[in-house]
């Protein structure tokens, strides 16, 4: 990838464009991050740079992270990612990323965890369908339905629409334009939503699939 960072999302809100159409945007606090660690072919078996974002109180980091952070001569983060950029051996331990890495109007994927809905049926996490509610169908309007064959193969198949836990789960957004670079605050204004709560974290990576 050509660029990455990592960010918390502020929150929603509009803007307007030079021809007065509203666009909706997310904003999001795109780090300063600091290069942690550098993953290298001899050492690790592949290239790829560590980045840490968010501070964190001394007291609060542990023994063995106290020492990789002491060894890359960086403050605690509370956050650390790992990137594979085209070029890693430009990057150095102890660089600053800051949103100026990207620009208006490039295509970016976002990547954050979902927001957690509890345990929910088969219609609100699979969109199934609801049966009829009159004529003696039974307090059954909302359940799942059939689960399948009878005698053979006498199972549920693997993957079945079923009840549990929705949401709390990685979710990417792919080919979202960023409308503005505010460098000075390190805030990115990225077109459309992106997952997660207020205040989540989420990282901002060069599309894959738009140049």
């Amino acid at each position: 990838m050509k660029s990455a960072i990592i960010g918390k999302k502020i929150g929603m809100t509009q803007i307007f464009d030079e021809a007065g159409k509203v666009i909706p945007v997310t904003v999001i606090e795109a780090g300063p991050c600091v290069v942690v660690q550098k993953k290298t072919m001899e050492n690790d078996g592949y290239e790829a740079v560590q980045v840490g974002f968010g501070d964190m109180k001394a007291n609060k980091v542990n023994k063995p992270m106290k020492g990789h952070f002491a060894k890359g001569d960086v403050a605690p983060k509370r956050t650390l990612k790992e990137f594979k950029f085209d070029d890693c051996a430009a990057v150095n331990v102890g660089d600053i990323l800051k949103a100026d890495v990207f620009a208006a109007g490039d295509i970016v994927d976002v990547t954050g965890t979902s927001k957690g809905k509890g345990y929910a049926g088969t219609i609100k996490r699979h969109n199934g369908a609801r049966i009829k509610e009159t004529h003696g169908s039974g307090p059954v309007h909302r359940h799942a339905g059939s689960m399948g064959a009878c005698s053979d193969p006498s199972r549920i198949y693997k993957g079945k629409k079923m009840p549990g836990h929705m949401g709390a789960e990685t979710v990417t957004v792919q080919n979202l334009e960023i409308v503005k670079v505010d460098a000075e605050n390190n805030l990115i204004a990225l077109k459309g939503a992106v997952p997660g709560p207020k205040n989540g974290i989420v990282t901002v990576t060069t599309s894959v699939k738009k140049a």
